[in-house]
């Protein structure tokens, strides 16, 4: 695959500290005479995630000619090795060190460069380290405690488990999309499918805190003790049996507000059952925490569940108190024009509006609705009317010419769907998380996530309980 020789130019200043990162692309966007609407996402990341495209399978894998195609790749070969790489001088990579040399011999033996078969270890890890090197979320210098992110997404419990002097020793992540924007934020591709006995066995034996936004799942209840066996083939029994095995002094398990009452609330109950009785773990009654009480403007309710391995730890935790100060959507709202695609068109409008009214007329709410800058978002999810529950007012736009294949002309009205970063920043994502996706993907993303300030706040609370 061919890149521009600007994208490693730009890739080369960043490496070596000579500009900012913002200053080394406007450098190099004025060079080549670039779009002023050209992102570095789009122009540079975007483009070198799509050697994913020569890496699907372990086929094409053999075609492999560098180490970032390896890297780009983001299966279970190059976790392992960036792994490694990425905990190189921290005793948990001595877990990793035998797997991962072993995934650089088969890389170098089914390569067809021949410069990088004759390469020495070393030299590959050097060339892992050079591409980690420059993420927006390295190590913190002086890490303070390890964790491990199940089902981590994008990596929102690591973004705010970071923020706290936290070293993240593990994840796993078996979305595809998902870890391609893990990988570009933290320099490390998870590990994939938890329930495989070959994932689980990577995760290191120590680590002080497990955290986890596991998928809502209806057990069989029979009626034992804690009902451990009951939960068998659902992804909570692979988080308690991770709990099991290695013990960690806290977990922190956040899930959808409907876990509450889902299955006559008998889910949580099973959950709360196994994680007291059979995992013996002291677990507060949990919480429904609000991202809104949080900072964000953005009404997202869910439900956190924590536990400690001793006692006088969870007699010490208290869920952390709502902040006074709150925000709108103006406080997230981008400070430029955006593009003309975000947009409606004025069919798609009027779709929307008929379908609002023949609700209306029944007696039924609809989901679409129209946020000012004065008030809170709804939560953003994936899937069904998320978009469209959030549209908003910008009257900014000065070109109307359709950008997509969108039927009828762009509204005159100002209303559009929030950006992919817009959405970012209403679950608390700072401004230097890369998006290297495509706009579908990141919204998903983003609606899976998790909101960063309210983890952040009760993960403060689980450390002072720990004395970490």
């Amino acid at each position: 695959m061919h890149f521009p020789k600007e994208i490693f130019r730009v890739l080369s200043i960043f490496k070596f500290g000579k500009v900012t990162f913002s200053h080394a692309w406007k450098q190099e966007r004025t060079r080549f005479n670039l779009s002023d609407e050209l992102t570095f996402n789009e122009a540079i990341i975007s483009p070198l995630i799509e050697v994913n495209r020569l890496t699907k399978s372990s086929e094409k894998r053999r075609r492999c000619t560098s180490v970032f195609e390896l890297f780009a790749a983001g299966d279970d070969q190059a976790a392992v090795i960036s792994h490694y790489v990425y905990n190189f001088h921290f005793g948990c990579a001595k877990k990793y060190k035998q797997e991962a040399l072993k995934a650089i011999e088969e890389f170098q033996a089914n390569s067809l460069n021949s410069e990088l078969q004759d390469k020495s270890e070393t030299e590959i890890i050097a060339e892992f380290s050079s591409l980690m090197s420059r993420v927006p979320f390295p190590i913190p210098r002086e890490p303070c405690f390890q964790f491990i992110d199940l089902f981590a997404g994008i990596g929102g419990f690591r973004v705010a488990l970071q923020n706290l002097g936290g070293h993240c020793i593990f994840s796993s992540e078996w979305d595809k999309e998902a870890k391609k924007t893990y990988a570009a934020n933290f320099g490390e591709v998870p590990f994939g499918d938890i329930t495989s006995q070959c994932v689980k066995g990577a995760i290191p034996p120590k680590f002080e805190v497990l955290c986890a936004g596991f998928p809502c799942q209806a057990f069989s209840i029979a009626g034992r003790r804690g009902g451990f066996e009951d939960t068998r083939g659902t992804l909570f029994f692979e988080v308690a049996e991770i709990i099991l095995k290695h013990k960690p002094q806290a977990f922190f398990l956040e899930n959808v507000k409907g876990l509450r009452n889902h299955n006559g609330g008998r889910t949580l109950e099973t959950i709360l059952n196994v994680l007291r009785n059979d995992l013996g773990y002291h677990v507060p009654d949990p919480q429904i925490i609000n991202a809104n009480d949080f900072g964000l403007p953005q009404h997202r309710e869910r439900i956190y569940i924590v536990g400690f391995r001793k006692k006088s730890h969870a007699e010490a935790f208290k869920y952390p108190q709502k902040i006074k100060r709150k925000s709108v959507f103006a406080d997230v709202k981008e400070d430029t024009v955006v593009m003309t695609k975000y947009y409606l068109s004025t069919q798609y409008l009027g779709c929307l509006r008929r379908h609002r009214a023949r609700h209306e007329n029944k007696g039924n709410g609809f989901g679409f609705s129209i946020i000012a800058d004065t008030e809170v978002a709804n939560a953003v999810v994936c899937g069904g009317m998320g978009r469209e529950r959030n549209l908003v007012l910008d009257h900014r736009i000065t070109d109307f010419t359709a950008q997509t294949r969108i039927q009828g002309e762009v509204n005159r009205e100002g209303i559009r769907k929030m950006t992919p970063r817009e959405w970012a920043r209403l679950q608390g994502f700072p401004d230097r998380f890369v998006i290297p996706v495509a706009d579908a993907s990141a919204y998903k993303q983003f609606g899976n996530s998790v909101a960063v300030p309210a983890i952040q706040a009760t993960a403060k609370m689980i450390l002072k309980a720990i004395g970490k």
